[in-house]
């Protein structure tokens, strides 16, 4: 019987399966469409800890070096810069954002499950499933019938109409807003940063918004929030899509049109990512407005803690080690949720004070810190943080130290390698200095004392990058009670 079974071939089923059979799972992945499609800049902001994942897996600086780096965000009101960001760019080994098509990075995700010889069976469409105490049995249908395959477990990554969620009867709690959001990609040459450029209530599209991106190849993505009743394909028959085009690329400036959408999102979760040995991640499990970045970063951190943890499950480890996953991704997607509805609030307030207050905040803001500060043009994406989560140990009580249930920060070692280039193989023990290898219970890994984990303490990191805890260097054996592998 195969390990694991995935449904859905998009990025966060591939980053799940490519994972998966790392730690050394049997694992076959599953797709309704008989060919890739190309889809223009479905999702394009790659965070920071999304290459890092993909670095495990071999592919994140292929990704950040054909991807547009960017570290800066513009926010304008009515056409006048209002302030930048600079987003926190240390010597990390990643920029903290990376402009590709979703499209791209499913290509070389496929590209390197083809190198771990997971199979991708095309033109599978799922239909249905049963389960009992020993595994899943699902259903696919094919040009030449129907087929069943068995499976230890079996993850839904199949986007927000999943067949799979609905086929184990979850609910999918949330609605969808009211206003479209009109998306062109353009390939230009334009005198503009390659950065973010957010623009609330432009000359050019009056009472809404307008958010830019640069792509690869001198492509520029463009994002109208258009009235409800807005027709894409008849925005495009009539004209009206170059005259929206022409004023922001300029009425000389020759364009090339790649691709172009109309859509309305929808802010949603699921009311639980497991229902017995089912699990949902990605869009599948939860999907939120695309201001922020958030949607499929959040899912490929799904991805990444679920697969340590269903091959661990499928190598004899505890089944409440599996329960952690919706302790810990689901408070993840609610957090993400609030941000995006926070933002959405913000760029489409609804009733008369709202709107007169948004209005205040954005006339104010050139002249106010304090009413800068209240300008919400997307809080960008960053890594969960798991502290408070029934498998998170709280500390240390040293505020100056990494907290348990975040991201490693990353630190250069003494051969000269960073930390994160030894993670996401198995547990790893950080120490300042060599300890009797006897008191360890997993790879000891000495950072040295000059780092950001301090000179007196032993850390342990988990194989999806988070910190499972730490101890004084004088007890290590208390370090991470392994409760959790």
């Amino acid at each position: 019987m195969i390990d694991i079974g995935v449904v859905g071939a998009g990025a966060v089923g591939l980053t799940l399966a490519g994972r998966l059979a790392q730690h050394g799972a049997t694992v076959v992945v599953f797709e309704a469409e008989r060919a890739r499609q190309r889809v223009g800049s479905k999702a394009i902001c790659m965070q920071r800890e999304t290459l890092e994942i993909w670095q495990r897996l071999g592919i994140g600086d292929r990704v950040a070096q054909r991807g547009v780096q960017w570290r800066i965000g513009r926010t304008y009101y009515r056409g006048r810069q209002l302030f930048e960001v600079h987003l926190p760019d240390t010597d990390e080994h990643f920029p903290p954002f990376v402009n590709i098509s979703q499209s791209e990075v499913e290509d070389l995700l496929e590209g390197r499950l083809r190198g771990l010889g997971v199979p991708v069976h095309r033109g599978h469409r799922f239909t249905s499933l049963t389960q009992d105490v020993d595994g899943v049995t699902a259903t696919f249908e094919t040009d030449d019938g129907a087929v069943q395959h068995r499976f230890s477990y079996l993850v839904g990554a199949d986007g927000a109409h999943s067949p799979v969620r609905h086929a184990i009867g979850m609910n999918f709690t949330g609605y969808t807003f009211d206003d479209r959001f009109l998306i062109a990609d353009v390939r230009a040459e334009l005198p503009m940063t390659n950065e973010r450029h957010f623009h609330f209530d432009p000359p050019w599209n009056p009472g809404r918004q307008v958010l830019i991106h640069p792509q690869p190849d001198g492509v520029w993505r463009i994002d109208w929030q258009v009235p409800p009743e807005t027709d894409a394909d008849a925005v495009r028959a009539s004209g009206d899509l170059d005259r929206r085009i022409r004023q922001v690329v300029g009425e000389s400036t020759p364009y090339e049109l790649v691709w172009m959408t109309g859509y309305r999102f929808s802010q949603r979760v699921a009311d639980a990512f497991r229902d017995g040995r089912v699990f949902l991640a990605g869009d599948a499990a939860h999907v939120m407005s695309p201001f922020g970045a958030r949607g499929l970063n959040s899912g490929i951190s799904d991805a990444e803690n679920l697969a340590w943890k269903l091959a661990a499950a499928s190598n004899g480890a505890p089944d409440s080690l599996l329960d952690t996953y919706e302790a810990e991704r689901r408070p993840a997607a609610l957090a993400n949720l609030a941000a995006t509805e926070a933002t959405m609030r913000f760029l489409a307030p609804h009733g008369p004070f709202r709107r007169a207050w948004r209005n205040l905040v954005l006339r104010m803001a050139p002249h106010s810190a304090w009413f800068r500060r209240r300008v919400n043009s997307g809080r960008l994406a960053e890594p969960a943080s798991y502290e408070g989560a029934p498998s998170v140990t709280s500390g240390p009580d040293d505020g100056t130290l990494p907290r348990h249930g975040t991201v490693a920060p990353d630190a250069r070692l003494p051969d000269g390698t960073r930390l994160r280039e030894h993670l996401g193989r198995g547990f790893i023990v950080l120490l300042p200095r060599p300890v009797p290898a006897s008191d360890l219970r997993a790879e000891p890994l000495v950072i040295g004392p000059r780092t950001v984990y301090g000179s007196e303490r032993a850390w342990m990191i988990r194989p999806d990058g988070y910190i499972a805890g730490s101890a004084e260097l004088d007890r290590p054996a208390g370090l991470g009670d392994q409760s959790m592998v």
